[in-house]
């Protein structure tokens, strides 16, 4: 039986974290990606064994992870590398997590739960930040209130974007606002609702936000109703609202490698001591067809943070699975309070 483990995207910012505090608690991960240069250079630093593979090609991907038990898949944009290596491994029965928040990529992984089901594999992704803590407050506001028929989630935070994240972005620029509605995942404008909500350290102007609890919450808890906010200024609100109408403009192929361009030139992920200082509060809110309402709130690490230790729990824990295969959220695999084991988490707690 396979017991190695790889991260995928290893030289990435997050990939590199997650390598190093693997390394840090005594874990030997496989560390794999498509360049050489930069993921053999992480290996020498970590003493950590190196592989280099192209996941857009199948028989050498199925290769590479025919002795491996569990992916930390790290290297996005997920729209273009999640698919590919779930093939990969539903075709060398390896479990996959990643740490995407994008709502496409977790609608598409869930459409593979027959055949994960069908190859004993877990399909498991966003094992960081998105959307670990949201997940949890989701899943523990559906147990204080089962029969709630609308569910909001935020978080409010003042981490730096690393590139990555800063790119994933952009490309979701073009595809404007997302909720749920009814159970179905619905186009609204960017900047569609605005609400002031008290994230945990004060009322804030809050907008609406594509982020990817519109798919997993709904998933983790089947409420039909679901949005998510975060904080955002009243003018930076009513601009987004006013330059929803040029969203086609901003998914140009020009418009969009110029901003990428800018952001490779300008961005780097936070360092240490910045992540450190950085923490996170997160608001959840219930609602039933009675109007009987039920907030949560949860205080985190920074997202990064988050988001390492995450997957660190989450390979643990399938390096050590004998359940059945198919697409969990994160509360379906790790519990509904498994926020609450990660570093710098404080419980989660009812108003």
């Amino acid at each position: 039986m396979a017991t190695h483990w790889m991260i995928y995207g290893a030289n990435g910012y997050t990939g590199h974290l997650l390598a190093s505090e693997a390394k840090r608690q005594g874990l030997t991960p496989i560390l794999a990606g498509r360049n050489p240069a930069a993921v053999h250079a992480l290996g020498s630093l970590l003493g950590l064994e190196c592989r280099i593979f192209d996941i857009h090609q199948p028989d050498r991907a199925k290769e590479a992870l025919a002795d491996i038990a569990v992916v930390a898949h790290c290297a996005g944009p997920f729209s273009a590398t999640s698919a590919p290596m779930i093939d990969a491994c539903l075709a060398s029965a390896t479990h996959y997590v990643d740490i995407t928040g994008e709502i496409s990529v977790f609608e598409a992984a869930h459409r593979r739960d027959q055949q994960a089901r069908e190859q004993a594999v877990v399909v498991c992704p966003g094992v960081g930040f998105d959307v670990i803590p949201s997940d949890c407050l989701a899943a523990c506001l559906h147990q204080a209130l089962p029969d709630a028929t609308h569910l909001a989630l935020g978080f409010d935070s003042g981490s730096r974007l690393s590139p990555g994240t800063a790119k994933t972005s952009v490309e979701g620029l073009k595809l404007g606002g997302k909720v749920r509605r009814a159970g179905v995942i619905t186009d609204v404008p960017l900047g569609y609702k605005r609400r002031a909500i008290n994230f945990g350290r004060g009322e804030k102007p809050a907008v609406t936000i594509p982020w990817g609890d519109v798919s997993t919450a709904y998933h983790s808890t089947g409420i039909d109703n679901i949005e998510v906010y975060l904080p955002t200024p009243t003018a930076a609100a009513i601009v987004m609202r006013l330059i929803d109408p040029l969203r086609p403009l901003l998914g140009l192929d020009a418009v969009q490698n110029w901003l990428k361009r800018l952001i490779e030139k300008r961005v780097s992920g936070p360092d240490e001591a910045t992540r450190a200082r950085q923490r996170t509060w997160l608001w959840g809110e219930a609602r039933n067809a009675a109007g009987v309402v039920k907030t949560a709130r949860l205080e985190t690490a920074n997202g990064y943070d988050v988001t390492v230790h995450g997957a660190l729990l989450a390979v643990r824990h399938l390096l050590d699975y004998n359940g059945p295969g198919g697409y969990f959220t994160p509360s379906k695999l790790l519990g509904a309070r498994c926020v609450e084991q990660l570093p710098g988490s404080k419980a989660i707690r009812f108003d």
